[in-house]
């Protein structure tokens, strides 16, 4: 992670930073990452950065797993999960998608501290991958920082219309 990187986003894990949004009540990504003790907006960049809000978003990987949903999810995930009660199928629910991201999300924060590590560690614990994941979520931050008339405001209710 350079120091430019790391001066932008300051503390931005668990940072209150506001942009200009079309829902002005809680939703699922505010309400996950409350749970998670995280920053909804790092949540709504990985939906941005994943799958471009789309819940019904799934990717093949080349090592055979799958990415399911708006935070795109890996089928890595789903034998822990299992042991929750939730299957493959909940995974294509947009709301309860963005509660796992969460989750996941947590997990790396425990890992890697409060860091932009962790916030990489979400896509990948390959540091080269780790770092351009999260060179990339920091760039969208600061493009909606920047111009917040372009942030894309990812609510429940945006969810659910597609």
């Amino acid at each position: 992670m350079n120091r430019r990187a790391l001066r932008i986003a300051g503390t931005l894990l668990g940072a209150s930073m506001s942009l200009a949004t079309s829902a002005a009540h809680a939703d699922c990504f505010d309400d996950a990452a409350a749970w998670q003790r995280l920053n909804p907006l790092i949540l709504r960049a990985i939906a941005w950065q994943e799958s471009h809000n789309n819940a019904d978003a799934t990717h093949a990987n080349a090592n055979g797993s799958t990415d399911y949903g708006v935070m795109q999810i890996n089928s890595i995930h789903l034998p822990e999960l299992e042991r929750y009660g939730i299957r493959r199928d909940a995974l294509l629910v947009p709301c309860k998608n963005v509660y796992i991201a969460a989750w996941h999300l947590r997990k790396q924060v425990v890992r890697y501290g409060n860091t932009w590590e962790a916030v990489g560690a979400y896509h990948s614990s390959t540091p080269a991958l780790r770092d351009d994941y999260a060179h990339r979520i920091a760039a969208i931050i600061e493009r909606w920082r920047r111009d917040p008339a372009h942030a894309i405001p990812v609510t429940a209710a945006s969810l659910a219309a597609r």
